[in-house]
């Protein structure tokens, strides 16, 4: 009878079957894996030449009954064909690789009871920590408790006590960095496309354009402030509804809150024949993977989205091993490039 291959076997390889196949007892093979205790050379050769030979892998289930942790972070997230949550679970992975620990996706949405059914899901599956991205339904008081009782990151918002465990950026300064650059170029009437005004990151980029405008003495014309969604479709629609009154209500230049609705802002431009700069200025907010390619290449807000992710992880990881950790900065910063000229007298006013 032929000797069965590793990659033939139906039954997983079990810790008694190694200890019998390299001749020690099965607390032996256990101190191997765990590395918790020294081992004799020769008998810790021969485990790990049983382990190589036959590619054993440890159940990691079994393990978290033992050791109390399942070698899991779970994610709260949505929207996941998104290019903003996808440069944010990016840079998780990427923080997460070369160690033992593994993400577990739980998707959330915009009803608070999907976020709360995401968190539930996840803590029974027993995670050892949670990172929440841009769960803003979630009361600040739950999250509070939810602390008390496993280690946590929240990105895209500051819960009040938790400041500490909080991944934020400067979305006012932001908004005022981006109205500011247009009004630096000359145009002194600037449309302004937000996301949705429930949503706090979209509250203050809105309350960044407003104060530019005051600081540099500039009339604020509330009919030229249209609310999207984030969504590229809000972009046209909103694009529609700007153009309808543009004849009462001129503008040479349009700030949205983030670049997938500057793309549906673009692409409506487009069909009006409307180009961009020359006719009017366009900037965005985030800096996505793409931006850099829309026709002409998209002038935006970068904030680091991708880092946000990785330092996120990496406090998790400080918090699980009782380590000290302190959160960076996370700062905007222009970057420009084609899609905003400098206003000519006639598209001033």
């Amino acid at each position: 009878m032929k000797n069965s291959k590793p990659k033939d076997r139906k039954q997983p390889i079990t810790m008694d079957e190694i200890a019998r196949l390299a001749g020690v007892s099965q607390s032996t093979v256990s101190r191997v894996l765990n590395g918790n205790a020294p081992v004799a050379p020769e008998k810790y050769t021969a485990i790990m030449e049983i382990i190589e030979r036959l590619n054993y892998r440890p159940n990691i289930a079994a393990q978290g009954l033992v050791s109390g942790r399942t070698s899991t972070i779970g994610i709260v997230t949505r929207v996941l064909g998104s290019p903003f949550y996808g440069e944010l679970l990016r840079g998780i992975a990427t923080g997460l690789q070369k160690t033992n620990y593994h993400p577990v996706i739980g998707l959330g949405g915009d009803l608070i009871n999907e976020d709360l059914a995401a968190v539930d899901l996840l803590l029974a599956r027993r995670v050892d920590a949670l990172i929440l991205l841009y769960s803003l339904d979630l009361p600040d008081d739950y999250i509070q408790e939810l602390a008390k009782t496993v280690p946590l990151i929240v990105i895209g918002r500051q819960v009040p006590g938790l400041e500490k465990w909080c991944v934020v950026v400067n979305n006012v300064s932001g908004g005022y960095l981006a109205t500011s650059t247009l009004i630096s170029k000359g145009h002194t009437r600037i449309a302004h496309v937000s996301g949705q005004l429930t949503v706090r990151d979209a509250v203050d980029r809105l309350h960044g354009y407003r104060q530019a405008l005051t600081d540099h003495h500039l009339p604020l014309d509330p009919m030229l402030i249209v609310e999207g969604d984030f969504s590229e479709s809000s972009g046209v629609l909103a694009v529609d509804k700007l153009l309808a009154i543009r004849n009462e209500h001129p503008f040479s230049a349009i700030f949205v809150a983030n670049d997938q609705m500057a793309q549906g802002v673009r692409l409506a431009l487009y069909h009006r024949q409307i180009k961009v700069p020359s006719d009017i200025s366009l900037i965005g907010y985030d800096d996505m993977p793409g931006s850099e390619y829309m026709t002409p290449p998209l002038t935006t807000i970068r904030q680091p989205v991708y880092y946000m992710g990785l330092m996120a992880v990496q406090a998790i990881l400080s918090i699980l091993d009782n380590e000290h950790f302190s959160l960076p900065e996370f700062p905007v910063e222009l970057v420009m490039r084609q899609s905003v000229a400098i206003a000519s007298n006639s598209r001033k006013h």
